[in-house]
């Protein structure tokens, strides 16, 4: 009990102690049980500033009135700032004291009373890798043709064997011999950093070399840049950052262990940081392929600034949040071009291969933006803890970046969704054959309603996903969503019963895109759905919107087979034995022909006589195709019939009539005329009459 007390009481004696050294007095007088002499020794222990820079890091400042939580942050975060601008400032005057300790760690620990050790070891290593790694490219060389030197493969191979070779020849052989501890950790840090640098040299040349655009997948690619100038350009800045960076990194890394404060060792990364940032401004205004508006160069230089002072200042999320909106759209933009290049590559064809594209494209920028989102989550989570940041801060980033991760997956699924629904209608729009060309309708129906649904689906599971994360109760959201749809189902009778036509309309498979109907007085080609109302493009170009709730009954027209009938009149004088003879050689005729041999499934006939009329013999002739084919075939066959009975004496009947003159039939036929004539005059006299 005793110990939780002592525990419990350990933060009010530290902001008691933090207001004594801001100078603020307390009414309780000292001990006079306590020495003089011990009490001097414990004002001067709080008034050194690393120990008051450490206390005023991991106690928040005492305010006398309770304010609101983002008030509290921004306290405690400029509480941090100030007091870690302040460990720095006060750290310059101990820089000559640091360095010669450091010197005598140095000559003691590491060099052994002889100059140079380090940095002569470091040489000897070098020499030894470039040796193994010149031996190795001599040996690759002479087995490496003219056509594998212009391929990329080829030269990013060759590239990663003789740096490996580097890499194992100088380190295996530091490795192999013993070294003092602090020797063996400064060797081998520097030797690990100068094997990050020429990795890092290395893919940049490869990438300006084999980086550009290609205009086939078998073609070499071009350079990224078109000039040289350009590639030395980019080449030097790309190997500065990498030195100030990796070198920095190593040296800094170091420091510590040979006697260096923390606060010495963060000046010595921040120098280097400064080089970093000169060669980041040189960029922005010396760029060869375009420099952009002096506003822009001037923004971009601020920017740049900026972010080196939120560096000094431990604003690690402000830092890296910047970073990323300035590199992170150019590496999207070249990881997503790269990942084409290489699926275009890519020999699967198929589903498979759809999705392996998909993966790789849109799966290669989600990793570059999961990895900057991990990066964001790993330095604001280290950056609240040394903050003693709030608990509710904290949820809210974790959510944002857990969203982020959400919307990502998100959106690969509808991606692969989406392209795997587009590939199977365009391997359905390539059948041939009855069967294929009855899927293809049905897929083009379905899978458009399929895929509405699903990105509405995706959508919802996303947001609701979202905000769980960020600690909103679903829960009621959901209820509430249920009764909102209940409401709209009571009150909107007539959108319900639209929408439930077309889902039995779809279930009954009673037509599909691309096929012929015709409702009432509703006729057309489907061309396409939406959830109430299918879309007709009559043959003679109007469209129609008709919501399924309207069709009713529906006549396709477009399903399996066809029958037209025909007639055709000849005279009675005419040979009916070979008028069925010729029609049924133009049958076979028309069905042996290529345009017409595919959408013919009974070739043309005659049926026999279909009744004897007034004045011709009526013939009844049967053509069975391809719904749609008909008409072009009935075409076809008219005018060869018309030629083919021309030719054979076969004459057409027309509708006559037929006069005859003289003798008592005339003279009967006279007086039946002006009969008439006397009859009408009467009535002619009534008409006129007013």
């Amino acid at each position: 009990m005793n110990y939780k007390l002592r525990l419990g009481f350990l933060p009010v004696i530290v902001v008691l102690l933090l207001a004594l050294l801001q100078g603020t007095s307390l009414a309780q007088q000292p001990s006079p049980d306590l020495p003089p002499e011990k009490a001097n020794q414990f004002l001067e222990l709080l008034s050194d500033p690393e120990l008051k820079a450490w206390l005023e890091r991991k106690i928040p400042a005492a305010t006398d009135e309770p304010g609101l939580p983002i008030s509290e942050d921004i306290l405690r975060l400029e509480g941090g700032v100030r007091a870690r601008i302040g460990a720095l400032g006060a750290a310059i005057p101990r820089l000559p004291e640091e360095l010669s300790r450091a010197a005598e760690i140095v000559s003691r620990d590491v060099n052994s009373g002889r100059p140079g050790l380090v940095m002569g070891i470091l040489a000897v290593l070098i020499a030894v890798g470039f040796g193994a790694e010149w031996a190795v490219r001599r040996a690759l060389a002479a087995t490496r043709s003219a056509v594998a030197q212009e391929d990329a493969g080829q030269a990013i191979l060759f590239e990663t064997v003789a740096l490996l070779t580097f890499a194992l020849a100088s380190a295996g052989s530091f490795l192999a011999l013993g070294w003092p501890p602090l020797l063996r950790r400064i060797i081998l840090t520097l030797l690990l950093a100068f094997i990050a640098f020429r990795v890092v040299r290395a893919a940049a040349q490869l990438l300006f070399a084999y980086g550009g655009a290609t205009s086939a997948p078998s073609d070499r690619p071009t350079p990224l840049f078109e000039s040289e100038a350009s590639t030395r350009f980019w080449r030097w800045r790309v190997s500065l950052v990498a030195g100030f960076l990796l070198f920095g990194w190593a040296i800094a890394s170091l420091m510590p262990g040979l006697g260096f404060s923390q606060e010495v060792a963060e000046l010595a990364a921040f120098l280097f940081g400064l080089g970093i940032l000169a060669t980041a401004i040189d960029v922005v205004w010396q760029r060869p392929d375009g420099r952009g508006s002096l506003v822009k160069q001037s923004f971009l230089t601020l920017f740049l600034i900026v972010l080196w002072g939120a560096w000094v200042a431990g604003l690690l999320g402000v830092l890296w949040l910047g970073i990323f909106a300035l590199v992170l759209p150019t590496a999207l933009r070249g990881v997503g071009a790269a990942a084409q290049a290489f699926a275009g590559r890519s020999k699967r064809s198929g589903a498979m291969g759809v999705v392996l594209n998909v993966l790789i494209v849109r799966g290669a920028r989600a990793a570059v933006i999961a990895a900057a989102v991990a990066w964001l989550a790993y330095i604001w989570r280290i950056r609240a803890a040394s903050l003693a940041g709030s608990e509710t801060g904290g949820f809210l980033i974790t959510g944002l970046l857990n969203g982020i991760i959400i919307l990502l997956i998100a959106d690969l699924l509808w991606q692969l969704s989406k392209a795997l629904i587009e590939y199977q209608m365009n391997l359905a729009a390539d059948g041939s054959s009855a069967d294929q060309l009855a899927r293809s309708g049905r897929l083009r129906t379905l899978l458009p309603i399929f895929r509405n649904a699903l990105a509405v689906f995706i959508a919802a599971v996303t947001v609701l996903t979202i905000l769980a994360g960020l600690g909103v109760q679903i829960l009621p959201l959901i209820a509430g969503a249920g009764i909102f749809g209940i409401a709209i189902g009571f009150g909107s009778q007539t959108l319900v019963k639209d929408v439930l036509s077309g889902v039995f309309y779809m279930m009954d498979d009673a037509f599909r895109v691309g096929e012929y109907i015709q409702s009432g007085s509703y006729k057309g080609t489907v061309e396409s759905f939406s959830l109430r109302s299918v879309r007709l493009r009559h043959h003679r170009g109007p469209v129609y919107t008709v919501p399924f709730g309207e069709l009713g009954a529906v006549q396709n027209m477009s399903r399996d087979w066809v029958i037209d009938k025909m007639m055709i009149n000849i005279t009675y004088d005419s040979d009916v034995d070979l008028a069925r003879k010729l029609i049924k050689k133009i049958g076979q005729e028309l069905a042996a022909d290529p345009e017409f041999a595919a959408d013919t499934i009974e070739p043309l006939k005659m049926q026999g006589i279909d009744s004897f009329g007034e004045y011709a013999i009526v013939l009844r002739i049967k053509l069975t195709t391809k719904p749609g084919t008909q008409f072009g075939i009935k075409r076809r066959a008219y005018m060869m019939i018309k030629a083919a009975f021309a030719e054979n004496g076969i004459k057409m009947a027309v509708p006559t009539v037929h006069v005859e003159s003289g003798g008592e039939t005339a003279a009967a036929a006279h007086q039946a005329t002006q009969t008439l004539k006397k009859s009408k005059a009467p009535l002619e006299a009534v008409r006129d009459t007013p």
